[in-house]
């Protein structure tokens, strides 16, 4: 290592929260500047930049066209699943987004109104929601094809006054008309749009205008067929850019807001700092713009920095092979691309030596980087040892926006640990307490807080719900933000993430994470991905039960299964300790995740426990539950 550049510079936003974040906001282009860089007058709802104005649109576009980069490719979309590639410069993206921003203003939206998105991974979707920015629109994101109870409770909360749609998102085996889906939703919900702008894909082209409704109904292209470009609007630092509602939710789901100023300046200096991208690179998010990842890290920061975005349609393994994103980095020439732990195991467990990134010339890749779960050891060893690259984990949330703690590559890169996502990032002030709201000492596990004031970027409250934003996260530990996630730091300050605290087992009285459970199974070398879910006992209170997915090409014959089974109890035995008490790991098909690539324990430990499970619309395949009901309820 060379000069320590980390540490000042944490130490400073820890310290100096002001001066910290006065420098890095002069990476946006302001209307005008911020003179007021934390206000803290309303504590705990803190805010950043208030008094400033700018338009996030304007920076995401407008200037990098205006300062000569018109005829740079700004976005990528490679879509597999319809065998079409298209590249749209930033000054082709900044046409198409001021004339949308404009057919959406003859729709009649205004500064502060909402506009709830529900659209596929087509550049559309992009479109859509920086238009909504160019007016000081508030734009909601639902994943395209969720469920019409869930989109219609979205569309309840953040009553929207029109809702643009795709006629369809395609699947790598079969079509899903959005359509009938968004028509549900909007008969279930008492709120009423006033306009639904449908853009038609050829695989599904839907009906529009013809059912008698309260609201009008029109294609994409009629509706900007007459429209004129539009301006920025200006919108203060502290006013919403967007609601995402978190995944799951039961009941009224809860809206993360986004603000404008303090999102626009801790997007642009994750980039670089953290990602090591500058203006003109080529960066590849493989996730969704229905989830946080899409919106940060696809959208807005790519863009924010001027770099090029590749926006992908299709998944990590099918379309058509396991070799998909080595294709995609190849002919892009991507330097670095972010996904989820899920699709590499994925990967791994169709391709488990590797032998597809030698069909493709990924010499331009230099980093990849991996979130939205726990990174296990093994998946990090796998492709290290595949890739050739740095393989590197960083943590955060949806409510977040950014990472908590992360190996910031373009600041100073740090040694990686294996199973750690490295170290807090600037404005993240981590701490571990105890159930007392104590800080623990080193290497010692306990919940995961954050002392108050989050930095800019991460969420000031719920959408319409302060009350319940304090509630939710800043009381059960008073001067802090409550992750929910448990975890420790060690003696040289990383951070080790072990699971929701609502996974942490209670067996005999002794406090054990399912994460280092997980950890010890998914160093098999036949375990290609697993989770560890705690059920009820009546003499010890809970007992892990483990469940595994093996890899390709394993035998699964009776004897062997049985075999590796007892193997996994004695890895667990060794590497974690005999209070773990795990006797019963089930070999399985499948998982269930949510179509982000999350483990659903809890459904599985409703369903261990004989309660009735909790299958959120997120849900990826629920026949995988079906599969598990026997295994995990033989007696039912």
């Amino acid at each position: 290592m060379t000069t320590d550049a980390y540490t000042p510079a944490y130490r400073q936003s820890i310290e100096q929260p002001d001066a910290f974040w006065s420098e890095a906001a002069k990476a946006i282009e302001w209307i005008t500047p911020p003179t007021t860089i934390l206000d803290s007058s309303n504590a705990p709802l803190h805010r950043w930049f208030t008094g400033a104005s700018l338009n996030t649109c304007f920076n995401a576009l407008d200037r990098h066209v205006r300062d000569g980069r018109g005829e740079q490719p700004a976005l990528i979309h490679d879509s597999p699943v319809t065998g079409t590639t298209e590249t749209i410069t930033y000054a082709g993206l900044l046409a198409r987004v001021a004339t949308f921003a404009g057919a959406l203003a003859s729709l009649g939206v205004e500064k502060g109104d909402r506009v709830v998105i529900y659209m596929p991974m087509v550049p559309e979707a992009v479109v859509a929601m920086l238009a909504c920015a160019r007016l000081g629109a508030i734009h909601s994101v639902v994943f395209g094809g969720f469920a019409p109870a869930e989109l219609a409770a979205r569309i309840e909360d953040a009553q929207p006054k029109v809702v643009v749609a795709a006629s369809c998102g395609i699947e790598p085996s079969r079509v899903v008309e959005y359509k009938p889906m968004l028509d549900a939703a909007l008969d279930r919900s008492t709120h009423k749009p006033e306009s639904v702008v449908v853009f038609q894909r050829e695989q599904a082209v839907a009906a529009v205008g013809e059912r008698d409704t309260e609201w009008e109904e029109m294609t994409w292209d009629e509706l900007v067929a007459d429209a004129e470009p539009v301006d920025c609007v200006e919108v203060a630092a502290t006013d919403p850019l967007y609601i995402l509602y978190t995944s799951g939710t039961t009941g009224r789901p809860k809206g993360i807001v986004r603000d404008n100023g303090g999102h626009a300046v801790a997007l642009r200096w994750s980039m670089g700092n953290i990602y090591g991208i500058d203006p003109g690179d080529v960066w590849f998010t493989a996730s969704d713009v229905g989830w946080v990842v899409g919106h940060s890290y696809i959208v807005y920061a790519p863009l924010l920095t001027g770099a090029t975005t590749v926006l992908y349609e299709g998944k990590p393994v099918g379309t058509p092979d396991a070799g998909a994103f080595w294709r995609v980095i190849a002919e892009h020439r991507v330097k670095a691309m972010f996904t989820a732990p899920t699709a590499y195991r994925a990967i791994k467990r169709e391709d488990p030596r590797g032998e597809l990134v030698a069909q493709h010339d990924i010499s331009s890749l230099e980093t990849v980087f991996l979130a939205g779960e726990r990174l296990d050891p093994d998946t990090y060893e796998w492709a290290t040892s595949v890739l050739g690259v740095p393989v590197v984990d960083n943590w955060w949330q949806t409510e977040t926006g950014w990472p908590i703690a992360a190996n910031p590559r373009g600041l100073q890169p740090l040694p990686i640990k294996a199973g750690s996502p490295s170290v807090p990032m600037p404005g993240y002030a981590v701490s571990i307490l105890d159930e007392t709201g104590a800080p623990l000492p080193a290497g010692e596990e306990g919940a995961i807080a954050i002392r108050l004031p989050l930095p800019p970027g991460t969420l000031p409250t719920l959408w319409g719900d302060d009350e319940r934003y304090v509630d939710g996260y800043l009381s059960t530990y008073p001067g802090h933000y409550a992750t929910g996630d448990g975890g420790l730091v060690d003696e040289d300050g990383y951070l080790f993430v072990m699971g929701r605290t609502d996974d942490v087992l209670n067996v005999a009285g002794h406090r054990l994470s399912t994460g280092s459970i997980e950890a010890a199974l998914a160093g098999h070398p036949d375990v290609a991905e697993c989770a560890v879910i705690g059920v009820a006992d009546e003499l010890k209170g809970q007992l892990p039960r483990g469940l595994v997915v093996l890899k390709g090409g394993v035998d699964t014959s009776e004897a062997a299964t049985q075999r590796i089974c007892a193997e996994l109890v004695q890895r667990v035995r060794d590497e974690v300790g005999a209070v773990a008490a795990l006797r019963q790991v089930d070999v399985v098909a499948a998982l269930p995740k949510t179509r982000s690539g999350k483990i659903l324990r809890k459904t599985m430990r409703e369903i261990a426990d004989g309660r009735v499970p909790t299958v959120p619309g997120t849900i990826e395949d629920a026949s995988v539950l079906e599969t598990l009901k026997p295994v995990l309820r033989p007696d039912a």
